[in-house]
């Protein structure tokens, strides 16, 4: 299991994508307008970075006014295998966000112990490779 997605939340998704780009000469690899949200993905070649906006009363938004990290991904060789792991000490599913595993972007969200969010993928992310 590797650590390959970290997301930010931002308070303007235009201006956060264009500092990570030209501070880090990160590319951008996607971008999802949904019902919960909307989010630029940038990547390093390895790693995604998802800048997010939540809108306001979805479970996954966070209080007003915060922008900084909300939660990151491990991607697994086996999904039934990590949830199992995970839940045998003592995290909790949370919810799905996608319906194919083996399409990238999937990914299943726990929360640990002590309520932070996490995701698993086997499929990964946009712009994340397998090393």
């Amino acid at each position: 299991m590797k650590i390959k997605h970290i997301a930010l939340v931002v308070p303007d998704l235009e201006a956060a994508a264009t500092f990570y780009e030209t501070a880090f000469d990160m590319k951008r690899v996607g971008r999802d307008d949904l019902e919960m949200g909307s989010g630029i993905y940038l990547s390093d070649g390895s790693t995604n970075l998802a800048l997010l906006q939540y809108k306001e009363g979805h479970p996954l938004a966070p209080s007003s006014g915060f922008a900084g990290v909300h939660h990151f991904g491990f991607q697994v060789d086996d999904l039934a295998e990590a949830e199992r792991r995970i839940e045998a000490a003592g995290g909790k599913f949370f919810f799905s966000l996608g319906n194919d595993p083996e399409k990238k972007n999937f990914e299943k969200k726990f929360k640990d112990p002590f309520g932070v969010v996490f995701d698993i993928s086997k499929s990964g992310w946009e712009g994340t490779g397998r090393d």
